[in-house]
């Protein structure tokens, strides 16, 4: 992994981080949000998947559906969010992915290693944002100013 910084300025940061063949992608990102300690941060990505494991979050379940895609795909559309469980960040990314025959898949990305490139932008927001995890809902959602958590 090789990431840039290339915003520095008003209470917020902007990187550019290139994922090579092989890296899982989670992990990667999780470790670059420890080391430079983010909490309420935004991203997008584009590139390619050698394999996936994509979550569901089922509506009547807590408990993800895993489903497993062991061929190459492209990404469509790739966002994501970092977050802090524990006090330690916990990055949370949903996906939209193509194969070579038209077919799509989407989901959580619970696992996925890079193909050949994964190109990501990662924005810290300007101001203190937080998130609790909600046990009810089974993810973690933003506490408005003031709300106790």
């Amino acid at each position: 992994m090789q990431h840039q910084l290339i915003r520095h300025g008003q209470g917020s940061r902007t990187w550019s981080i290139v994922l090579d063949s092989g890296e899982e992608v989670n992990a990667c990102l999780e470790d670059f949000a420890r080391h430079e300690v983010l909490s309420a941060t935004r991203f997008t990505a584009s590139g390619s998947f050698q394999d996936v494991v994509l979550g569901y979050l089922e509506a009547d379940q807590l408990d993800r559906r895993r489903d497993a895609l062991n061929h190459p795909t492209q990404v469509l559309s790739l966002v994501g969010d970092v977050d802090l469980r524990d006090c330690k960040p916990k990055i949370r990314i949903r996906v939209v992915l193509g194969d070579g025959n038209g077919a799509r898949f989407d989901g959580q990305l619970l696992e996925g290693h890079v193909h050949r490139q994964l190109q990501v932008i990662m924005t810290e927001a300007p101001v203190q944002l937080h998130k609790d995890y909600d046990a009810d809902a089974g993810i973690a959602l933003f506490k408005q100013h003031g709300e106790a958590g």
